[in-house]
């Protein structure tokens, strides 16, 4: 008898741990502090604050967990950090004002969006080498990579355009107009869909990359605002593409979306001027850089709500999440 007890005990345990979710560390730029905030996405705390480079805006972690890579705008250069030791192990060359990159699929290159000189600069992270600058539209933004590894993506605000780069080439195949001052760009796990943030225009593109024709133009009304206050800029898609999370800027919400019908299920009220998102690796939790409010919001996945925010740097700005 005691044993089927011990067993059942045990087997329980096993229920509520599976039930628990990960613990990871959560990085946010503070752009106008130059910081970088770590968060425990467990206990919900800030763990760490430590300096970097003068405005700190878009970064992410290597694949591998162990660095992570900020663009420090107003020094014009990557950093490279230790996401253990909150040392800068070194920097990457760019162009003036990186804003955002994108990593190719191996994870050797990355691809920086140079807002002030209209060029995308390839780097080579082992050699710290640049071994390309694309001429693309005026002040690009926006990066991202096909699944495959065939396509780079560009999105320049002032041309608003989406440029596809072929990757091998390293050349501009096709140019994609969309709505004002494209911000974002993402690809669908399976690479089927790309959806770009236009910012002033107040839309998304939802893009066919095999024709380079955008299929569906998104809009968004918030019940008791300006049309002019919704500007979308960041989106993170689910792995299954059935739900798509679009940050509205200055409406204060993050938008939930149908990833199969296009329809705009609901708007969830985090911080003010919301920037960009990013999911924990098992997507239970999203969460978002709200800069006007100097916090993060975290939104529960599963039942769309938002459970908690968290005070960090001023003007926070990206977020990644290690795996």
């Amino acid at each position: 008898m005691p044993s089927r007890i011990a067993a059942v005990v045990l087997s329980l345990a096993g229920l509520v741990a599976a039930d628990v979710a990960e613990a990871y560390t959560v990085f946010v730029s503070n752009e106008k502090d130059n910081t970088i905030s770590v968060i425990d996405s467990t206990t919900l705390t800030v763990t760490n604050t430590f300096k970097v480079g003068r405005r700190p805006r878009g970064l992410a972690v290597t694949q591998d967990g162990k660095y992570l890579i900020v663009c420090a705008s107003d020094d014009h250069r990557v950093e490279v950090w230790d996401t253990t030791t909150f040392q800068r192990v070194k920097t990457l060359p760019s162009g003036p004002d990186p804003e955002l990159f994108a990593f190719s699929p191996d994870g050797k290159l990355l691809y920086i969006a140079n807002e002030d000189d209209n060029l995308v600069t390839v780097v080579d992270i082992e050699a710290s080498k640049a071994v390309k600058e694309i001429p693309v539209g005026v002040e690009p933004e926006g990066m991202a990579v096909s699944p495959d590894g065939k396509t780079v993506i560009n999105t320049s605000e002032t041309t608003n355009m989406v440029h596809f780069i072929n990757a091998e080439t390293l050349e501009i195949t096709d140019n994609v107009l969309v709505d004002s001052r494209p911000r974002f760009a993402e690809y669908t796990r399976d690479g089927a869909k790309l959806w770009v943030s236009s910012e002033v225009g107040g839309t998304v593109a939802v893009i066919d990359p095999k024709t380079r024709q955008v299929v569906k133009k998104i809009e968004f009304a918030v019940p008791g605002l300006n049309k002019e206050a919704i500007q979308p800029v960041g989106i993170r898609i689910t792995k299954d593409a059935k739900r798509v999370f679009v940050a509205l800027g200055p409406a204060n919400r993050v938008a939930v979306i149908n990833g199969d019908t296009y329809e705009v299920e609901k708007y969830l009220l985090v911080g003010q001027r919301v920037w960009q998102l990013a999911f924990t690796p098992d997507e239970k939790q999203l969460w978002s850089t709200n800069g006007a409010s100097g916090d993060v919001s975290v939104i529960d996945v599963d039942t769309l709500r938002v459970t908690k925010s968290i005070k960090v740097g001023r003007l926070p700005w990206g977020v990644w999440v290690k795996p």
